[in-house]
C-alpha cells in the first residue's frame, strides 16, 4: 500500500519565502521525492520553455509542453512525470510571501490561475514567453542581491506583475468569461468556507447561513459560476479527499470516514458508493493495482 502523502513544507536559501529553481535540476536533484504525491504549503509555477511532460493533479493527468505556464495551488496533491522531460524555471512562494494586504489576498484567492474548478491553470503562450522568462530570472537575481529595505517591494512587485500578466491570458484563453460581481463574491466565499469546514459541515444551509443568504441565492451564485449547486461543490470536496486518502494513505476505511466527519463508518461507504460508482475498497484497490 502506498505511504502517507508526502508535505513539502517550504524552507528557503533567503529570508523571503520566494524563490525560482531549475526544474531540470529539481527533476534530477529530487527525482525520487517528486514522483511520490505529495502537497506542498507554497503554490508554483512551472515555466515550461521546452518538454512535454504529463504530470499528475489529483487523479487527473495534465499534458504539458514548451512555452507554458503551469499553476498549482498549494492544496493539491500532485507527481511529476517519471521522464523527468520538464525544462523551465519554476517559481514558488507562500501566502505569507505574498497576502501582505486585504488587496493581495483577494486578488490571490480570487485568480483563476489558482481558483480554478479543476485546482490548476495551464497558460499557452507564444510572443509573451520572453516576459514571463525574463521576469522570472530577474526574481532569481534579485535573490542573489543583499538584502535591503527596497527587496521586498522589487520582489513583490516583480510577482504581481507575472500573476496579473498570467491573469489576463488565462481570462483571454478561457472561453467562460467570468464577471465579477455578487455572484461571484457569494461563490468565492462560499469555496472559503467549504475548504475549511468541510469535514464538519455538509449541509448547504450551514455555509449559506454564515454568508447571510437563502440557500436559493447561494444556488444561483454557485450556478452561475461554477456551472454547479452547492451541495454538488460540497460533495465534490469530500470525495477528493476520500480519494486522496484512499490512495495515498494507510489509514482503513473507518479511519478516512472518521476524518471526513463521518462518524458512521456504514453512512460513509454509502456516500462514496452514491458519488462515485464504486465502494472505497474498489477505488483503492482499483488505483493501487494500476
Amino acid at each position: 500500500m502506498n505511504s502517507e502523502i508526502k508535505k513539502v513544507i517550504f524552507k528557503p536559501k533567503h529570508a523571503m519565502e520566494i524563490e525560482v529553481l531549475e526544474l531540470a535540476y529539481v527533476t534530477k536533484r529530487y527525482l525520487d521525492e517528486v514522483l511520490r504525491p505529495h502537497r506542498t504549503n507554497f503554490h508554483q509555477i512551472f515555466l515550461l520553455k521546452q518538454g512535454n511532460p504529463t504530470h499528475t493533479v489529483d487523479f487527473k493527468s495534465v499534458p504539458l509542453h514548451g512555452e507554458s505556464l503551469f499553476f498549482i495551488n498549494k492544496s493539491c496533491v500532485h507527481s511529476f512525470d517519471k521522464s523527468g522531460d520538464y525544462e523551465g524555471l519554476a517559481l514558488i512562494f507562500t501566502d505569507d510571501f505574498f497576502c501582505k494586504t486585504d488587496a493581495d489576498r483577494y486578488f490571490l484567492r480570487n485568480a483563476q490561475l489558482f481558483n480554478n474548478p479543476n485546482l490548476f491553470s495551464t497558460i499557452s503562450l507564444d510572443r509573451e514567453f520572453s516576459f514571463f522568462y525574463d521576469n522570472i530570472l530577474r526574481i532569481k537575481d534579485e535573490l542573489k542581491m543583499p538584502t535591503d529595505s527596497f527587496q521586498f517591494e522589487i520582489l513583490h512587485n516583480t510577482l504581481h506583475n507575472i500573476l496579473l500578466r498570467a491573469e489576463r491570458l488565462a481570462i483571454q484563453q478561457n472561453t467562460q468569461d467570468i464577471k465579477k460581481g455578487a455572484d461571484y463574491e457569494y461563490t468565492s466565499l462560499f469555496r472559503d468556507l467549504v475548504e475549511n469546514q468541510y469535514t464538519k459541515k455538509k449541509s448547504v444551509g450551514e455555509y449559506a447561513s454564515q454568508l447571510f443568504i437563502s440557500e436559493k441565492r447561494l444556488g444561483q451564485a454557485t450556478t452561475k459560476i461554477l456551472g454547479m449547486n452547492p451541495k454538488e461543490f460540497i460533495n465534490e470536496r469530500i470525495m477528493l479527499e476520500a480519494k486522496r486518502l484512499l490512495v495515498h494513505s494507510n489509514r482503513s476505511i473507518k479511519e478516512i470516514g472518521i476524518e471526513l466527519g463521518f462518524d458512521d463508518p456504514a453512512y460513509f461507504f454509502r456516500y462514496f458508493r452514491k458519488y462515485s460508482e464504486s465502494t472505497p475498497i474498489e477505488f483503492r484497490e482499483k488505483y493501487l493495482n494500476t
